[in-house]
């Protein structure tokens, strides 16, 4: 893995409810708001203690085992450069990894990105895969290649238009990839780690 770099805490905005009352003195409504803290989320390094949970989140994330099982065999067969897991109160919401993908130049291969059912759709994803290309930027890879839905991560600086000029078995419309260094080659083989081929 990486070099450690501090944990990232991620407090998001008070939400804040209006509601109105009216002035006994105007008879006009006033706004009178609501203020909810949120929970602050940290996200970090995955150490060898948070496996039991990661595993949990990831088979629950996609409903199979399949997924899990990739995680772990991407760690064992050293093909996991960068992993990160978002906590909220103690206990462990999400999970990210970038794996080894060879290439004409140093890239990586974003996912799975695995978020507890509950926590779906509350920018737990989005900020564990900003968190992990900022790391995989400062550890000065040349490129992030994904498969998945373009109107998701495109936000994120992904396309698919040039990955469609590198060969690779899962080349296709979902197929994508996000330069982050100049004069890169637009062609070549592109192959993901081993343990890939095992999924259904």
């Amino acid at each position: 893995m990486g070099a450690s770099s501090p944990a990232t805490s991620i407090r998001d905005t008070a939400e804040r409810r209006s509601t109105a009352w009216v002035d006994r003195r105007t008879q006009r409504p006033r706004p009178l708001f609501v203020e909810r803290a949120v929970a602050a989320m940290i996200i970090r390094e995955e150490t060898a203690n948070d496996r039991p949970q990661i595993s949990d989140v990831v088979h629950a994330a996609f409903g199979r085992m399949a997924e899990a099982h990739l995680v772990e065999q991407l760690r064992a067969e050293g093909d996991s450069t960068i992993a990160l897991i978002a906590v909220e109160q103690a206990r462990i919401i999400g999970h990210v990894m970038l794996s080894n993908v060879t290439a004409p130049f140093k890239a990586l291969g974003l996912g799975p990105v695995s978020v507890r059912p509950d926590h779906q759709r509350s920018g737990v994803g989005s900020a564990l895969i900003r968190e992990a290309l900022r790391q995989a930027r400062q550890g000065g890879w040349d490129a992030v290649f994904v498969l998945g839905d373009p109107r998701f991560y495109r936000r994120f600086g992904f396309d698919p238009e040039p990955a469609g000029g590198f060969t690779c078995l899962y080349a296709g419309p979902h197929f994508m990839v996000l330069f982050m260094s100049n004069a890169l080659p637009r062609t070549g083989t592109i192959a993901y780690a081993s343990a890939f081929a095992a999924l259904p």
